[in-house]
């Protein structure tokens, strides 16, 4: 079963594949995207990272939860329904 995370506080210049691949390192990703205005087409700061695995995706929140990247420490928990 897969499970989304919400990825917060990154920086705006991040893309999706910057994400991925900084995700993919704890488990296989099914998506990562980063949310953009879609007006301006400018980053709104936050993206969801979909892994495949339930277990990974967990660790991946305990190892990234407050990491830096892109100058910015994120916030990363799993994602909530809309």
């Amino acid at each position: 079963m897969s499970k989304k995370l919400f990825v917060g506080n990154i920086n705006w210049k991040t893309t999706g594949d910057e994400l991925k691949e900084l995700f993919s390192q704890h488990g296989e990703i099914e998506e990562a995207i980063v949310i953009k205005n879609r007006d301006t087409n400018r980053s709104k700061g936050f993206g969801f990272v979909t892994f495949v695995n339930d277990d990974e995706a967990d660790n991946a929140i305990k190892a990234l939860s407050g990491y830096e990247f892109g100058g910015r420490d994120l916030i990363v928990n799993e994602a909530r329904p809309r």
